[in-house]
C-alpha cells in the first residue's frame, strides 16, 4: 500500500542522518563518565541531540506545508544547540578532541541538511 502523504521522506537522507545521528548522541553519553553535576551538561546534549531525528520525523506527517516548515526550523534550532554543547563538552574534556571532531562534523553536516531542506520547503510554499 502507497502512503499517500507528501511530506512523508521515510527514505530520505534527512530522515536517515538525523536517526544515525541521535544513534551516536545516545552511545556517547552512555560513556560519558559523570556525576551529578555533569549529569545536566550529558541530559542537555542528549535531549537535544535525540530531538532532531525526533522533529524530522513529526515533520513527515506535518498538517500542512506550514507544520512541515516549522518542524524542520525546530529542528534545524536542536541541531544548532547540539552543537553548542558539543562544543562545551570537547572545551571541557567531557570528550577528546578525535571523538569531538567526529560527532561536530555530523552535526554540521546535518544543521546544512536541515538548513537546505527548510529554505527548499519555504520556496516551495511560496509558489503555492
Amino acid at each position: 500500500m502507497k502512503d499517500n502523504n507528501p511530506f512523508n521522506r521515510t527514505d530520505s537522507p534527512l530522515h536517515n542522518k538525523s536517526y544515525d545521528f541521535a544513534i551516536r548522541i545516545v552511545n556517547m553519553v552512555k560513556y560519558i563518565k559523570c556525576s551529578d553535576k555533569e549529569y545536566a551538561l550529558t541530559n542537555q546534549v542528549l535531549r537535544s541531540g535525540t530531538a532532531i531525528g525526533a522533529l524530522v520525523r513529526e515533520a513527515e506527517y506535518a498538517q500542512s506545508a506550514s507544520d512541515f516548515i516549522n518542524k524542520l526550523s525546530i529542528a534545524l534550532k536542536e541541531c544548532n544547540e547540539t552543537l553548542y554543547w558539543l562544543n562545551l563538552l570537547r572545551d571541557t574534556s567531557y570528550i577528546g578532541e578525535k571523538e569531538a571532531q567526529s560527532v561536530i562534523s555530523d552535526c554540521r553536516e546535518l544543521l546544512a541538511m536541515l538548513i537546505t531542506s527548510v529554505k527548499t520547503a519555504k520556496q516551495r510554499n511560496n509558489k503555492l
